[in-house]
C-alpha cells in the first residue's frame, strides 16, 4: 500500500512537536567512536520505546529479547538489524532493518537513520560510550526516545542506575523508561 502523505505530513508535525520544552537538542558524545569496535550484536536492556500509533508497523512496545547489530557496509553506511519478540519471549518475532550513516565524522556520535524510502532521516545520537564499548546509551536530540545496550543481556543495577542518572542529568524523563526483558539460553 503507498504512503499516505496525510499521515507522513502529521506524524512530521507530531514528532516535531514533541521536544523537551526550555531544553536544547541533544548532541552525540564528543569523543570519537571507533565504527569498527562498535559494530556488532547489543542487547537493549532499557528503553523509552517507539511507539506511533500512525505507524504502529514501527512499533517497539512490549519487546523482549531485544537485540540491535550494526554491521558496516561496503559504501560506508551502517546496516542495522533489530529484532526482538512482541509481547512476550514466546511472542511474534519483529525485525527492523534501518540504514544508517554518521552524519558527524570523524566523530561518528551522530547518524542519520533511514527506516523506511518514504520517511525522512531519523537523528540517532550516542550519548553515552564506556571504553571498552561494553556499554552504551543511544538516544535522540528531543529526548523522546533512548535505548541502553550492553553487549551482554545482563548488566549490574549499579551501572544501569549510573546510566539512569546520566539520562536524567541531561534532561529524559527517566520515569518512562522501560526494562526490555531478556532471557537467553545458557
Amino acid at each position: 500500500m503507498p504512503p499516505n502523505p496525510f499521515r507522513i505530513t502529521l506524524l512530521t508535525l507530531l514528532l516535531s512537536a514533541c521536544s523537551t520544552p526550555g531544553l536544547p537538542p541533544l548532541r552525540g558524545i564528543a569523543q570519537p567512536v571507533d565504527l569498527q569496535r562498535f559494530m556488532g550484536p547489543w542487547y537493549v536492556i532499557a528503553s523509552i520505546p517507539i511507539d506511533i500509533p500512525l505507524l504502529p508497523m514501527f512499533s517497539e512496545k512490549g519487546a523482549h529479547n531485544g537485540v540491535e547489530t550494526y554491521q558496516l557496509a561496503p559504501a560506508g553506511s551502517i546496516e542495522t538489524t533489530y529484532t526482538f519478540r512482541r509481547g512476550s519471549f514466546d511472542g511474534p518475532e519483529r525485525v527492523f532493518r534501518p540504514r544508517a550513516r554518521a552524519a558527524n565524522p570523524p566523530l561518528n556520535s551522530e547518524w542519520k537513520m533511514k527506516f523506511s524510502w518514504y520517511l525522512p532521516e531519523a537523528d540517532y545520537l550516542i550519548l553515552h560510550l564506556d571504553s571498552q564499548y561494553q556499554r552504551t546509551v543511544i538516544g535522540v536530540p528531543d529526548r523522546k526516545y533512548v535505548w541502553i545496550m550492553s553487549r551482554t543481556p545482563t548488566m549490574p543495577d549499579s551501572e544501569y542506575d549510573q546510566l539512569i542518572s546520566g539520562l536524567r542529568g541531561l534532561g529524559y524523563d527517566t520515569d518512562r523508561i522501560e526494562r526490555v526483558p531478556q532471557r537467553w539460553p545458557g
